[in-house]
């Protein structure tokens, strides 16, 4: 059972955050109602469980509290994390972990919904994407940042977009153009700078990696098998020298025999000596170690394009032994004087992202919101993040905290209680009556 002073303590912070003194009771019921241990957490049942003899007027608050009201959701989020963040304090760094995520979606109306890759099926689908950025230490993890990402068709769909309440200056963006958004709000607002952490889907785009380094951090993100790169010892070529006619030439060059490789093509061509086992924590079960292997390169993404060289960097490969070919690949901007271990240890720690994610929609219903808006679904997400990062305080203040022991108890329901959209209970027309 949770300590019900420090709950309501957390609430109470969070509530300075909502702009009106009448949405207070809101928050704390919808927060309140995503720690019960129930297997649906959209509007109804919540308000079911919070107040079974006032279901309808409780349904109708919380519905407009959560879907029409226009409270910031980055204000509720920043008190999250400033709750937080003291909390995670560790002398060795923070990490910045960009990730996003998928819900299953039918039909067409729900905002942002469109046949694309959904993280959850594993494969194209009807879903809504969220991107989001986590704030992370080796003590725990807590999302700062959380916005659906609007597919080109409905970016330019202006009767959609009025329908679904999409803000006028949400215009398309990529997955990995919100993500560095979301990151330079983090600086300004003061978070804690970190290195950045990303799969292949963010750490492939040059531009994204670009735009992390221009903002003064480091980054050890994926890659994918194809993404090629300057092997150690070569380089482009420098510009033609010029003829003393027309233009200068300034852009380097490749040729024959002098050409990037895949990162798929460098690392089979590595002895098997370049490989080293390495353990970078423990599991559940046992300790997580694999083979990998670390290289000073340079990316080379249309660097023909350019007039100067790229700097070099580290390419990290992973190898598992018996495995016929590398698992993954990344890329780290970490210092040239850094060791295998240190680079293994920092590049794993986007597991954090893995474990949010799952708790956000198993434990706290990140996926139950029902609504087809723009505010409801960011509202609702909001609110489970915050629902979440009171489990995360309660972890980190009293060490050995279950995932299920950190919310209040649940409310009985009326035994005549009928979810809405269910029929009535029908009596047996078989029944004789005397």
């Amino acid at each position: 059972m949770t300590n019900l002073a420090e709950l309501d303590m957390y609430l109470e912070r969070l509530c300075s955050a909502l702009g009106h003194m009448d949405r207070r009771t809101s928050l704390k019921d919808y927060c309140q109602g995503l720690m019960l241990p129930i297997a649906r957490k959209s509007v109804e049942p919540l308000a079911a469980h919070i107040k079974p003899m006032q279901v309808r007027a409780k349904h109708q608050s919380l519905h407009h509290f959560v879907a029409k009201s226009a409270w910031s959701d980055n204000a509720v989020l920043a008190s999250v994390r400033d709750q937080v963040k003291p909390l995670l304090a560790t002398d060795t760094g923070h990490y910045w972990i960009v990730d996003d995520t998928g819900f299953p979606k039918k039909g067409k109306h729900s905002v942002g919904v469109a046949r694309q890759y959904c993280g959850q099926l594993g494969k194209q689908d009807n879903c809504q994407v969220a991107v989001s950025l986590s704030l992370a230490t080796e003590l725990g993890s807590i999302p700062i940042a959380y916005q659906l990402y609007l597919p080109k068709d409905w970016a330019s769909d202006p009767v959609r977009r009025g329908v679904a309440g999409v803000p006028e200056g949400i215009a398309f963006a990529t997955k990995p153009e919100i993500a560095l958004e979301q990151l330079r709000s983090a600086l300004a607002s003061g978070t804690p700078p970190g290195v950045v952490l990303a799969d292949a889907g963010y750490g492939d785009e040059t531009a994204f990696r670009s735009g992390i380094t221009e903002l003064g951090m480091l980054y050890a993100v994926g890659i994918r098998p194809a993404t090629t790169v300057w092997a150690p010892g070569t380089a482009p070529l420098p510009p033609k020298q010029w003829s003393g006619r027309g233009i200068r030439p300034t852009r380097l060059r490749r040729e024959a025999g002098n050409e990037p490789v895949s990162v798929k093509t460098l690392a089979l061509s590595l002895p098997s000596q370049a490989y080293c086992p390495v353990t970078w924590r423990e599991g559940s079960n046992a300790a997580l170690s694999s083979r990998f292997a670390a290289l000073r390169i340079r990316p080379a993404h249309r660097d023909y394009l350019g007039t100067e060289m790229r700097a070099e960097e580290w390419l990290l490969i992973e190898w598992p032994e018996g495995d016929a070919e590398p698992l993954k690949y990344f890329l780290s901007t970490a210092p040239d004087d850094a060791n295998l271990e240190q680079i293994v240890f920092v590049t794993k720690m986007r597991w954090r992202i893995e474990r949010d994610y799952q708790e956000l929609k198993q434990e706290f219903g990140l996926g139950h919101y029902e609504g087809r808006g723009w505010r409801g679904f960011h509202h609702h997400a909001t609110l489970c993040i915050a629902a979440y990062g009171f489990l995360t305080t309660q972890r980190l203040n009293h060490p050995g905290v279950k995932k299920n022991s950190a919310g209040p108890e649940t409310p009985g329901l009326p035994n005549d209680y009928i979810p809405r959209g269910s029929r009535p209970p029908v009596s047996n027309c078989c029944e004789t009556t005397s």
